[in-house]
This record gives structure tokens, sequence and C-alpha cells, in this order.
């Protein structure tokens, strides 16, 4: 079942560039709307948990480690076809692979440092938000 909302997080290294503010413009002139949105900090074990799926990974380590390195942004957007709108403006997880003008052309450093977390399905896309923000912060 599609729904019109999607979660995405600004990363660490985004963050850390001075690059959320583009980002954010961007994503509000492609259409998407702002639904909630904070600036927070996580520790290596909210990070854990968060990519808890990714346990039996090799990058599993790094990533906690990375994500929890400085300030992200999480943000639940709103859209028609949100997800899969999102998924393709974002660019591909490898910026080398990236189509022009997207976020991760623009702003990532690697496969890793890639600037912008976006859902990957609608379930997903709850769940995530759900790690963030509480109901009556989804208005």
């Amino acid at each position: 079942m599609t729904t019109n909302r999607t979660f995405t997080m600004i990363k660490p290294d985004a963050v850390a560039d001075g690059h959320s503010g583009s980002i954010i413009k961007m994503i509000e002139a492609a259409g998407f709307k702002i639904i909630a949105m904070k600036k927070t900090l996580l520790t290596a074990e909210r990070a854990g948990q968060f990519y808890q799926v990714h346990a039996e990974r090799p990058f599993y380590g790094d990533l906690c480690g990375y994500m929890s390195s400085g300030p992200i942004i999480p943000m639940i957007l709103e859209k028609e076809n949100a997800v899969a709108d999102f998924r393709t403006f974002i660019g591909a997880t490898n910026p080398e692979q990236a189509a022009e003008g997207t976020v991760r052309k623009l702003y990532a450093k690697s496969i890793q440092a890639n600037a912008i977390h976006g859902s990957d399905s609608d379930e997903n896309a709850a769940i995530e938000g759900s790690f963030f923000f509480s109901e009556t912060e989804r208005f």
C-alpha cells in the first residue's frame, strides 16, 4: 500500500558542511511538504537501534560511528507517491552513479557519506519516522 509520506534525514557530513539549508530548499522546491523536522544528535547506541537491520553486515560499526559523529536533521515529508519520488530525487546511493541535479550528486562525498537518507518503502518510512518523532510531532 502506498502512502503520501516518507522519511528522510540529512546526514552528519552534509550538516557539518553547511548544506542542510540548500538541501531543505531543494526538498521544498521539489514539492515535498515538511510535516516534521528537528536537528538532533544520535548516540552510537541510538544509531545502532536505527540501523539494527544491518547489524550482521561488516559496515555496521562504521555506519553507527559515522551516524553518531555529528548532528543530523530527520524529517517526515509528504507528497503524492512520496517514497518513490523522493528516492529518485535524492539519487543513487553511490554519488558517482547519481543523476545530475540530485542531492547526492551535488552534496555526497562517498557511498557512506552520501548526504541524505531516504526510506526505501512505505513500511520503512512509517517505522523510521516513528523512531524520531512521536505521534503528536507528526502533524
